[in-house]
């Protein structure tokens, strides 16, 4: 195994060539250095899944469920699985270095990015980063934890200043981070967009040396986010080490150099920067990853085994009203019909939008689930399955690239690329010919020899062939980062090239809004469809955007809101039950924005009280990674919570459904019954580039219960198909840690699996805390019928200590402290105290 010795190569690098090993080659690259054999190493996100060094076309990747679903297990045995798969997909992308898990806190409902973390609970999410790190990190890839810190909205996100207490920062904040770099210690940190107090978090001396350096002794690299670099000599002073992605805007040669030969940067400033970027390349190399690599998918069978295990125990069961759950498939009553209704319920809603979306391998939709669990299961004997979509949901129109194919009716179709515009008579024949599967195209890191460099010029013709599956009028649509216009049989249908108007989805909000148009289209008939399609410098309104772009177009049957229901509730009333598969989309939770309402958009609301009039037996299947509101609750008999499930998010739902898995998935976040109700409803999102943390500590529940205010469903909380109980509970003080021991015995008919939480609740506290606080959890999974004693330990200090902020240390005070057991931060099945002999201030880890 090569390693590189980092103090010999401080000596031999010329200055020059150090300040260029300070920022990336491009978007997944770091730069080498040939005359030192120092090689590149290669990065990617994410956090649900590896994409692999390339955007546009990529190889395609295995989904996991988002972050608050994979929280929602509470298995960190099963994270731990998770981190090691992601590592193997890593190695087979030949990338060296995830970025991810992301850790940052969700405050409320409405962050873009909420989907992509863990939890409301900084010990959850902390804890679940420690487990998917440490699985990644067993195979010798580097985890990157990000976004440190306090990046917990998209909105304003590169200029907000979050104004936030010292004690919240560190008890709420910074805490996740702080147990991930203690129990699982990250080869790498991505630094947060935002400022914080003041100072963008990328400059500032006092996260990024004195808390992460001094303080917690942590030892890897520190790297930007893309483009979160605002400026030279600040970034290198305060010790952000890599700047990202490359070419660099603000670490270029010429100026860099002269800054240190005049002396306002110390060459030990630059040589301290370079010796965590050697670290961080020799960890990168422990993986064992050729330089001449090949991207290849991961379609081991063993690896949808897991998926769909992850995603079936994230899963949580929030209502089940005279057991409706589980659903039989076999016809017991003869021609039994169950309605599969929704927007959701054939669509790919695998994971949310921007950075944490891949290309997937392929994703089972909830119908397909269902459908295939009644044939496996029952055979001739199945009940019937019947779907309508009921309401629309997507912001734009569906990607149609699963159903688009190519001259030889091979799925998919074909992008030509030329230096000219059709109609140019020196266009010729194309530079390159790209196969593609995907409507929405990125290409920001498309790159041909036979482009000069640095050219972000080009045009593309985008052709395929649509088959209707009904006679109808369709409804075509386009956006795009450059100009877009889109033919069916020769004939123009969109145009986004002439008027075009700034959209707010497309390309993290920098594209186009969203053109239209109609055709009517025969049911059967084949269709040639062509997109031409011309790169960013081709659009007036996008001047100044220093990119090749991209382009997304998209196409569904024309019709109303009024006929989609009308149609929906026709088969709820001949249906014995109905499967109701609502929620959110990429659309509307993305890298990029965040959401301005908890309602969910369109019609779906009234989707569900319409249907709920028509047939009693109405089962929810809700997939967001974020709270909605829910004003049909108490109309449906049985609602299950699905998040984002990856891959094999439909299999999961069939078999929480039929009861093939029990489900044991507790939410990883409080959900208000109304927005208003949330503690950040006040301070969310960037008011003159500002936000306040009101709430202080009291995030989540904490809040909730410090203001005795029910929300709609609890954090923790989660049903079961089976019923538990418990016994020989206690709590003692064991040394430097808290242990708890009880009895969990399953004492239902099925077998299934519990989560017991561990709160500790200080009795007599000197300031204003929560009531109680998370601070250890375990799951057992148990037979029917049987018993095993739970053990959970944490550390006393951490357990009883909060941050005081005159003495700048943590303190545990003297103090009897109450251990709660709970199955939800609202349901208590034991407690037991304990008593502090004396005060202790410490600091670290």
């Amino acid at each position: 195994m090569m390693q590189l010795d980092v103090e010999q190569l401080l000596i031999d690098l010329t200055l020059l060539e150090k300040i260029s090993l300070l920022a990336g080659l491009n978007s997944c690259q770091t730069v080498k250095v040939d005359r030192l054999n120092i090689p590149e190493v290669r990065v990617s996100d994410g956090p649900n899944g590896v994409r692999g060094t390339r955007f546009f076309n990529s190889i395609p990747s295995n989904c996991f469920p988002c972050g608050t679903g994979m929280a929602s297990t509470f298995n960190k045995d099963l994270l731990l699985e998770a981190g090691k798969l992601m590592c193997k997909e890593a190695k087979m992308k030949s990338i060296h270095c995830i970025l991810g898990p992301t850790c940052n806190i969700a405050r409320g409902p409405l962050g873009g990015r909420t989907f992509e973390s863990y939890s409301e609970d900084p010990v959850l999410s902390g804890i679940m980063s420690a487990a998917i790190i440490n699985g990644i990190q067993l195979g010798n890839v580097v985890a990157c934890l990000k976004h440190f810190v306090c990046n917990d909205q998209e909105e304003d996100r590169n200029g907000v200043d979050t104004i936030v207490t010292e004690r919240a920062l560190r008890e709420v904040y910074l805490k996740p981070f702080q147990i991930a770099v203690r129990d699982a210690n990250p080869g790498a940190m991505m630094i947060a967009f935002n400022k914080v107090n003041g100072e963008h978090v990328s400059q500032d001396k006092t996260f990024l040396q004195d808390v992460l350096r001094k303080e917690w002794k942590w030892d890897g690299l520190t790297m930007s986010d893309w483009f979160g670099t605002y400026t030279t000599k600040q970034a290198l002073e305060a010790g952000l080490n890599l700047e990202m992605p490359g070419p660099t805007r603000m670490r270029q040669e010429v100026q860099t150099s002269h800054m240190v030969v005049c002396n306002e940067i110390h060459r030990d400033v630059i040589d301290d920067n370079v010796r965590h970027v050697l670290k961080f390349i020799n960890n990168c190399l422990m993986a064992e990853i050729p330089d001449d690599f090949e991207e290849t998918e991961n379609t081991d069978p063993a690896a949808s085994t897991l998926l769909r295990q992850i995603a079936g125990e994230s899963l949580v069961l929030l209502k089940n009203e005279d057991n409706i759950l589980p659903l039989s498939p076999e016809n017991e009553v003869g021609n039994e019909l169950i309605a599969v209704i929704g927007p959701n319920a054939r669509a790919e809603r695998n994971s949310g939008g921007g950075s944490a979306s891949i290309r997937t391998r392929y994703t089972i939709t909830p119908f397909e689930g269902i459908l295939n669990k009644v044939k496996e299961r029952a055979g001739d004997n199945a009940v019937i399955i019947e779907h309508s979509l009921g309401a629309y949901l997507d912001k734009t129109m569906p990607d149609i690239g699963n159903i688009l194919t190519r001259e030889n009716g091979e799925k998919g179709f074909t992008i030509k690329f030329f230096r000219e515009p059709r109609g140019s008579p020196n266009r010729g024949e194309p530079f390159d010919v790209v196969l593609s599967d995907s409507t929405k195209m990125f290409l920001t890191d498309y790159s041909s020899s036979k482009l000069p460099a640095g050219t972000h010029l080009f045009y593309a013709d985008i052709e395929g062939y649509f088959t209707p599956e009904e006679t109808s009028a369709y409804e075509f649509g386009c956006s795009c980062l450059g100009t877009a216009q889109m033919f069916v049989d020769d004939e123009l249908v969109v145009d986004n090239k002439t008027h075009q108007v700034k959209g707010d989805a497309f390309f993290l909000g920098l594209g186009t809004r969203e053109e239209k148009g109609q055709i009517d289209l025969e049911k059967g008939k084949k269709y040639k469809l062509r997109v031409e399609f011309g790169t960013s410098p081709t659009s007036k309104l996008l001047a100044g955007v220093h990119d090749t772009g991209g382009v997304f177009f998209g196409a569904q049957i024309k019709t109303t809101d009024e006929v989609a229901l009308e149609k929906a509730l026709d088969l709820a009333k001949r249906a014995d039950k109905v499967v109701l598969v609502a929620g959110l989309c990429k659309d509307w939770e993305s890298e990029g924005y965040d959401r301005k309402i908890m309602e969910v958009p369109g019609w779906t609301d009234k989707l569900i009280a319409e249907v709920c009039k028509v047939n009693q037996n109405v089962i929810v299947v809700n997939q967001s990674g974020s709270p909605i509101s829910m004003p049909w609750i108490n109309k449906v008999k049985a609602l299950v919570h699905a998040w984002y499930g990856g891959n094999e998010l439909g299999n999961a739902i069939a078999d929480v459904l039929f009861g093939d898995v029990n489900p044991s998935g507790k939410l990883s976040l409080t959900f208000p019954e109304k927005l208003e109700h949330n503690p950040s409803f006040l301070n969310f999102g960037s008011t003159n580039s500002r936000v306040l943390y009101g709430e202080d500590v009291f995030v989540g529940y904490k809040y909730y219960e410090k203001v005795d205010r029910k929300p709609l469903f609890p954090f923790g909380f989660g049903l079961s198909y089976t019923t538990f109980a418990f016994n020989n509970i206690q709590a003692v003080i064991d040394g430097d840690h808290i242990v708890a021991n009880l009895d969990v015995s399953n004492t239902g008919e099925v077998d299934g699996a519990e989560v017991v939480q561990l709160y500790v609740k200080p009795q007599n506290p000197s300031i204003i805390r929560p009531v109680k606080e998370l601070r250890d959890f375990g799951k057992v999974f148990l037979k029917s019928g049987e018993t095993k004693t739970l053990t959970l330990k944490t550390s006393l200090l951490e357990a009883t200590s909060y941050w005081d902020s005159y003495q700048k240390k943590w303190l545990s005070e003297k103090d009897t402290y109450t251990i709660i057991l709970a199955t939800s931060s609202d349901k208590v099945v034991g407690q037991s105290d304990i008593t502090t002999v004396a005060d202790k201030f410490w600091l670290g880890l």
